[in-house]
């Protein structure tokens, strides 16, 4: 058992001695090939991994620490104290995405919570191969509870007698088996390299090439790990390589280069000494690049090493040190632009608008270049946003069905991410795709939201690229909060298309025809947030013979404010045909909302026009001011006594305002959207209008009507809808 030297804590060395036992005691139980325990930290929340047994630490070190409100199964065990179990990779990447992305690998694992009655200390846990479509079964369930019971109580027992059991330093590295025994003599004819690694990456047997292609003999290399002995193999780009071969039973292979030491001198062995090379050149005489073979097996690896010709690509992270996925530029990039997506993620509203995010604030963060969303309806996923593709080449994609083998289908058919790091790579794993470009990377990304398939998401690269275990996960965990961005826009979507369905057929589909008086209406919805409201407008003939000339606005927007206002409208045309005054009439809708919706309110203005004598009788309910502009092009703005708004006061009153206006003269009533602009004050706005009505035309009105409305559309982040009414008497005939 080893520990490692840095860090340092009150935990005792039983604690570390019961703890790596419990490790080695369940992963022999269940049949695993490694395993842990994390145990409770003195920082409040956070877990520490305490032993490792059957992996290498350092290769996974980003897993050492684990807050228990991380979304991972070994905080979910400890928060919950239930048991998880994953019985392949599929199943952890529909509980757990953020693990699967920064591990996608194929294996099982059993996570079982440390607890001792109302005291939890950490959890156990074990990884072995994965049983794709075969649950853990009851056997290896009560195993791996009974292990867990079993360091409870040893761990509980410490504690009884003052012994500390919080970890707070690095994890304790413990051998499952004894290294690897001696190579038989074929091994040694081999002209390739073989060596023979533990689970913890140590090295046991080496034959007789490796002297040869390394530079390095067998001795240097015996017992030492295998990336500190061959630093060239612990380049981070192939960090994932070694971590795929250590979680599953699955053989990789890689292309790796073996770099010449800064001053040129060749490759030397493990105590300084230049390294024979045969002509003196050393590492460049040609041997740059190496094809690597990692078998594993239970009690460790076989790795293989020959001579081979550069490859076609090579990612820029291993051609050209100190760039890549790992430099300080990146992990800065990757740090602000999630955070700024996620955030602007909350402020999207419509399914364009969540696309447009994705592309101004995703792209950027990872140096991307195209990105594609399919959206999945009934079974079949079609394209929703694109950019930086050709034009019309992710034309063949639309529609395609779930059962088609295409990346984008897969990744959402599986729920796991697919990354290429090549167009090559792409080409190899599906023959026959047609691609956009011969050069640059892909990652196809599932767009879930609380488990349910939204679509899928393509980020392309114009240059080859790999994808480290953090951009993996990060990459993950933002699909998932646009899948919710999309899911929410979906759902606004189709809200806001029965609201304007509703509003549509509540508004007046045409305004009665006066031989004294000319109307126009016109309604326009809003640019930002949902973009349907409760603004309405109505001219009704009386039976008396004046045309009542009505606008009004309910608060809010979507399918509660445009049923609201049709009630209010129906309210409103009811007592105006009953022959009520303009003050009962607003009464009388007053007290109707109070009634219906206590707590919604509404604003309006009501005129009463006489189209023979021009007498005109108004109230106004906490709406805006009319404008009236009159023959010589001079426009002002009403002076109406109001009340307060509908459905505040239920004995309110309103008080009513006699006008004559003249014939060829505009009375203008709209609502509030058509003068508030978020970069002035509405008082700017009322003026704008009242200038643009008095430049107008006075006839035709529509005309009028379409300029003001033509000034509203010049604003492009209108906040609200807007309703115009317009009414003008006509001239006598000469």
């Amino acid at each position: 058992m080893t520990a490692r030297p840095d860090g340092g804590g009150p935990e005792s060395d039983a604690t570390a001695r019961v703890s790596a036992r419990a490790a080695v005691r369940a992963v022999e139980a269940v049949g695993g090939y490694a395993g842990g325990v994390y145990l409770r930290s003195g920082t409040r929340g956070l877990l520490l991994m305490a032993s490792i047994t059957g992996l290498p630490d350092t290769l996974f070190r980003p897993w050492w620490r684990m807050h228990v409100n991380r979304p991972y199964p070994v905080a979910e065990a400890y928060r919950s104290g239930q048991a998880v179990h994953l019985p392949d990779g599929e199943a952890a990447m529909r509980r757990f995405p953020q693990l699967m992305a920064g591990l996608p690998f194929p294996f099982g694992s059993l996570y079982e919570p440390v607890t001792a009655g109302s005291e939890r200390f950490g959890v156990l846990l074990v990884l072995r191969a994965a049983t794709p479509g075969v649950a853990v079964d009851a056997a290896d369930r009560e195993r791996m509870r009974a292990a867990a019971e079993e360091l409870a109580g040893e761990l509980a027992a410490l504690a009884a007698v003052g012994e500390p059991v919080s970890w707070d330093r690095d994890p304790v590295s413990v051998p499952l088996t004894a290294p690897a025994g001696d190579a038989v003599e074929a091994v040694d004819r081999l002209e390739e390299v073989v060596l023979s690694l533990d689970r913890q990456g140590r090295i046991g047997f080496v034959n007789a090439a490796a002297e040869e292609l390394l530079g390095v003999g067998a001795d240097a290399l015996r017992g030492r790990v295998l990336w500190e002995a061959l630093p060239w193999l612990g380049h981070p780009g192939y960090e994932d390589h070694f971590r795929g071969v250590y979680l599953s039973t699955e053989p990789v292979h890689f292309t790796a280069r073996r770099d010449a030491p800064p001053d040129g001198r060749g490759a030397r062995d493990g105590h300084g000494r230049g390294a024979p090379d045969g002509d003196g050149r050393g590492a460049r005489d040609g041997r740059d690049w190496v094809s690597v073979g990692l078998y594993p097996g239970p009690a460790g690896l076989t790795v293989t090493l020959g001579p081979t010709e550069r490859p076609a690509y090579v990612p820029e992270s291993v051609g050209r040190p100190g760039a890549g996925l790992g430099s300080p530029a990146d992990r800065a990039s990757a740090l602000y632009r999630p955070v700024a997506l996620a955030i602007a993620l909350t402020e999207a509203v419509t399914a364009r608008q969540v696309s447009a995010v994705v592309t101004e604030e995703l792209l950027p963060a990872f140096g991307g270049r195209q990105l594609a969303i399919y959206l999945l309806d009934e079974r079949h996923l079609h394209l929703a946003w694109e950019t930086g593709f050709p034009q019309g080449f992710l034309n063949r994609f639309d529609g395609v069905a779930l059962d088609v083998r295409l990346p984008g289908v897969e990744t959402l058919t599986t729920g796991r991410p697919i990354f290429f790091e090549s167009m090559q790579h792409l080409a190899a794993a599906y023959p026959g795709i047609p691609l956009d470009a011969d050069v640059g990377a892909r990652a196809f990304l599932p767009l879930i939201a609380s488990g349910r398939p939204v679509g899928s998401c393509i980020l392309g690269f114009d240059q080859p690229r790999g994808f480290s275990p953090e951009e993996r996960t990060v990459l993950t965990a933002l699909a998932g909060l646009i899948a919710q961005a999309l899911a929410r826009a979906r759902r606004y979507d189709s809200e806001a298309a029965l609201a304007r369905g509703l509003q549509a057929a509540l508004l007046p589909h045409r305004l009665p025809v006066s031989r004294d008086v000319a109307t126009v209406g016109r309604y326009l919805p809003g640019t930002v947030g949902m973009d349907v409201g409760g603004d309405w407008y109505d001219v009704i003939a009386t039976p008396a013979g004046p045309l009542a000339l009505v606008i009004g606005d309910v608060q809010g927007h979507g399918v509660a404010a445009a049923a609201t206002m049709g009630q209010l409208r129906s309210a409103v045309r009811a007592f105006a045909l009953t022959g009520l005054t303009p003050d009962q009439v607003m009464g009388g809708t007053n007290r109707l909302l109070i009634d219906l919706d206590p707590g919604q309110f509404a604003s309006c203005c009501y005129v009463l026009l006489d189209p023979v004598t021009g007498r005109a009788l108004a109230v106004r309910a906490g709406h805006p001011q009319p404008l009236l502009r009159h023959v010589d092009g001079r426009t002002e703005v009403l002076d109406l006594p109001g009340g307060v708004v509908l459905g505040v006061d239920p004995g309110a009153r309103y008080p009513v305002t006699e006008l004559w206006p003249e014939p060829g003269e505009v009375l203008a009533l709209y609502t509030d959207g058509l003068v508030e602009s978020p970069h002035a004050d509405i008082d700017e706005g009322v003026e704008r209008v009242r200038a643009v009505l008095s430049d107008a035309r006075p006839s035709p009105l529509t005309e009028t009507a379409d300029r003001l409305i033509a000034e509203a559309v010049a604003i492009t982040d209108r906040p609200d809808d807007i309703a115009l009414l317009l009414a003008s008497r006509t001239p006598p005939a000469p």
